[in-house]
């Protein structure tokens, strides 16, 4: 991401090591949203919001909402996130599972963890997130998804678009473009 959006990637550098510590008991404010403001492109919105929402932080606007246009206000009414987000029966939010570019763990302004999941009433999210410059296919491998490994299909969900993916096996590739976020919702065959 460029210099006017570094904020959200110091932001989910920082979170990304305090999340063990947040479920209902209580949550990182991660700052208000910027959704819709002219500093960030409608990728980097949709990253900013698909993470704030996974982390389970307030979701507290900070832009003049008779401003927004359709696409902002689609991207804050997601269904799909905002019920991760105010989950009754899993307080606690997504974390990083996998960092990507760096090795895990790893503190990088630039590169923060990349691959992030949590569980659900609904099922299992997964984030994924193309911090660089160009767009690249990104994996989502069950055996490496906390909530996944052993799981051999499950069905698969587009959260942007809402489209059923069907049945997957073992993974799930996508091609992300550069800033934004793949989320997908991972859900038992019998749920």
């Amino acid at each position: 991401m460029g210099p006017r959006n570094d904020w959200i990637l110091q932001i989910l550098n920082v979170n990304s090591f305090l999340l063990n510590d947040v479920d209902f008991w209580g949550h990182n404010d991660a700052d208000m949203l910027e959704v819709g403001s002219d500093n960030i492109t409608q990728a980097e919105t949709r990253t900013h919001f698909a993470l704030w929402a996974a982390m389970k932080s307030p979701l507290i606007m900070g832009t003049d909402l008779r401003t927004l246009s359709q696409e902002s206000i689609d991207i804050l009414l997601n269904p799909y996130l905002l019920a991760f987000n105010q989950d009754p029966v899993y307080g606690a939010p997504a974390k990083p599972y996998k960092w990507g570019v760096n090795p895990d763990w790893t503190w990088n302004m630039t590169n923060p963890a990349e691959y992030w999941s949590g569980e659900s009433r609904n099922g299992t999210l997964v984030l994924m997130m193309n911090t660089l410059g160009e767009s690249r296919n990104m994996t989502a491998e069950f055996e490496e998804i906390p909530a996944l490994k052993g799981k051999e299909t499950l069905k698969a969900v587009n959260v942007w678009t809402g489209e059923d993916m069907g049945v997957v096996q073992g993974s799930v590739t996508m091609t992300v473009e550069t800033h934004d976020t793949a989320v997908l919702l991972f859900q038992d065959l019998d749920q």
